[in-house]
């Protein structure tokens, strides 16, 4: 069966727990606060006013959330950090909204991903943040976050990522004195990682693995928090005429496209739609291959994806999403996007734009031509971290194809978003989404060592997804136990 978390597993090792964060000062925020930091007590406030934002102090860990005020030090909270895209920019009438990770400590969203995971197991017991240390098997940035949270709630952390991924992030992890592995590969080679985990689980007992693509915390947190942002980003920008028609996200490990199952409570009809890579079509055409748009590691269909909730495959070439990069952030392409119409303002945002969100912009852009989208419909979609990432990847490219024109910022713009056709993309039915569920398999059943009877249970199961998602109710229960023992919060 699949587990769920709602009970104390040993209360010795959870009592350890909160012994030692009552040493530390660590208090731990619910779900609800991250959701709405509304919630957060003023005694938290008032002490944030005066910590940064990627500032590695316990307090930092009510700041995974959507909300936080766009400043890098004093800042608080407001509504949802989000841009549109206008038509002069998209090609399209329908409008996009954009989420921005870019205002989350780290940089990226991740980093509430990897708290879903950690969290739950300190409260329930399940994780002796004095003798266990945390692995966090990656493509990317959820390596970054749990790193960040590790460190934060003074848990040894253990970082797996491909070795071909962006020198900023290697870097940054040594810094935080996190253990590095660097795996065989690059964004795709997710066995390779795998593979690894399982020579950890042999060998270390004093190692507990958090695989973002089969903890279900991951999807968890992002229903209840990114789920919710998004819903107020299209109250917000959304007007009288306007429906929220679809939601754009790129599989990866399958936590952010969770935020379309508690959006589909809230509109029935909205689509679902799922982005890949072109270069590593797996959900579109069982496909397999390499790629460069970090972020979305594939070649398997995650535990944790709720299938049956998917509408849409897209599949977007990585030559596009690279070019982009350029014309977002280099010089030329700001005075040409400027030339073309778009607003100042709004080219000064860009760079907030990681790779895979650039991607997520472009499945945008074919859904809303597929299905024929006007003014009134509106796309939301994430930018899970921004351009600041990338860093080493604008230099390559500049050392490889030159210096940057505005010539080719036209051509870039021209084709790689305006050209942007409804084309490598399916409209899933129900033997499709049980295709795409089947896969799941081969890697989670013949390699990682699940049983078939939990495989069968995620699609015959009717219930077992609103179980799985409403979880956080009773972890913050949990959570707020643990803190009234800390004795923190009187």
């Amino acid at each position: 069966m699949i587990p769920i978390i709602n009970q104390i597993t040993n209360p010795e090792v959870l009592q350890k727990a909160i012994a030692h964060y009552r040493s530390r000062g660590i208090i731990l925020p619910t779900f609800a606060q991250m959701q709405n930091p509304e919630l957060i007590p003023g005694s938290i406030l008032d002490k944030l006013k005066n910590i940064g934002l990627w500032e590695l102090h316990p307090l930092n860990l009510f700041r995974l959330t959507w909300k936080n005020e766009q400043k890098s030090t004093g800042g608080l909270f407001g509504g949802p950090n989000f841009i549109e895209l206008p038509k002069s920019l998209t090609g399209i009438d329908a409008r996009i909204l954009v989420l921005l990770g870019k205002w989350f400590p780290t940089g990226a969203h991740k980093v509430g991903a990897a708290y879903g995971c950690l969290a739950p197991r300190i409260i329930t017991g399940g994780f002796d943040p004095t003798y266990h240390k945390a692995v966090w098997p990656s493509t990317g940035n959820y390596c970054r976050g749990g790193a960040f949270d590790s460190f934060l709630m003074d848990v040894t952390a253990v970082a797996i990522l491909p070795e071909e991924m962006s020198r900023e992030r290697f870097e940054w992890l040594k810094e935080i004195g996190a253990e590095v592995i660097a795996t065989p590969g690059c964004e795709s080679n997710v066995k390779e990682i795998y593979d690894k985990c399982w020579e950890i689980r042999r060998t270390r007992k004093d190692c507990i693995i958090f695989n973002q693509f089969e903890e279900f915390g991951n999807s968890c947190w992002h229903y209840e928090v990114t789920g919710h942002a998004i819903e107020e980003a299209f109250r917000i920008a959304g007007g009288d005429d306007a429906q929220l028609s679809a939601y754009v996200s790129a599989t990866g490990s399958a936590g952010t496209i969770a935020a379309g199952d508690y959006l589909r409570t809230k509109f029935p009809h909205l689509k679902v739609v799922a982005s890949e890579a072109l270069q590593c079509p797996t959900l579109l055409q069982n496909g397999f291959g390499a790629h460069r748009i970090e972020g979305i590691g594939d070649k398997h269909v995650p535990w944790i994806h709720n299938v049956r909730n998917t509408d849409v495959v897209t599949a977007i070439d990585d030559e596009d999403c690279m070019r982009l990069l350029r014309l977002f952030n280099e010089k030329e392409g700001h005075q040409y996007l400027a030339a073309s119409g778009v607003e100042k303002e709004l080219i000064s945002k860009l760079g907030m734009i990681g790779i895979s969100g650039i991607g997520n912009i472009l499945s945008a852009i074919k859904t809303a031509k597929y299905f024929d989208y006007m003014n009134e419909d509106v796309i939301v979609t994430i930018a899970t971290d921004s351009a600041q990432m990338y860093g080493s990847r604008l230099e390559e490219l500049t050392a490889t194809r030159g210096s940057y024109s505005s010539l080719q910022a036209a051509r870039d713009h021209e084709k790689c978003m305006l050209g942007t056709a409804p084309a490598c993309m399916k409209e899933l039915g129900y033997a499709d989404r049980k295709a795409i569920h089947n896969l799941k398999y081969f890697t989670w059943i013949e390699q990682q060592g699940k049983e078939v009877g939990d495989l069968r249970q995620l699609w015959d199961d009717r219930h077992i997804w609103a179980k799985i998602f409403s979880q956080p109710a009773r972890w913050d229960e949990l959570i707020n136990d643990f803190n009234a023992r800390t004795g923190l919060l009187t």
